[in-house]
């Protein structure tokens, strides 16, 4: 299996919106057999919560499942059960390798990483600029190059 954990900040704008989009992206493609995926934040103060109500509302416009989705905060085990942490900006891959320390763990980067084409390296976190479609659509594009690696590296 292929354990993949999405993080943003409080796991209720990005992080779940890239869940939802990367588990429906695996089933139209007939690999979810291969994968385990989550989303985690690094704070806790969401804890329990559904995603965002923007979230929730791109992804029914989009018809794109959240069932079941709450949020809650990364713990120390996450860094070792997961082969691939996704972070959606440079402060989250920061939160993560601190908590990692110098111990084993898997990748830890950010989404945009996967995509060279594009200038930006972060995505930009709605919860404050509210601009849910941009977000949408960066994720979008990082889900399928980070998908298409994956399927590369693991011979899917």
């Amino acid at each position: 299996m292929i354990h993949v954990l999405f993080v943003c900040l409080g796991n209720i704008c990005r992080s779940p919106m890239a869940e939802a989009m990367f588990r429906k992206r695996v089933e139209d493609e007939g690999l979810s057999e291969h994968f385990v995926i989550d989303s985690a934040g690094i704070g806790g103060w969401h804890q329990g919560c559904p995603p965002h109500e923007g979230t929730r509302k791109l992804l029914d416009e989009k018809g794109i499942s959240y069932e079941g989705m709450s949020a809650r905060q990364i713990i120390h085990e996450d860094i070792t059960a997961y082969d691939y942490i996704i972070a959606m900006d440079a402060e989250n891959v920061g939160a993560l390798r601190s908590i990692a320390g110098y111990g084993k763990h898997h990748f830890i980067g950010r989404l945009l990483d996967f995509v060279e084409d594009d200038d930006r390296d972060d995505v930009p976190d709605p919860y404050y600029t509210g601009n849910f479609e941009e977000v949408h659509d960066l994720i979008e594009t990082g889900i399928d190059r980070f998908l298409t690696y994956v399927k590369k590296e693991k011979h899917l």
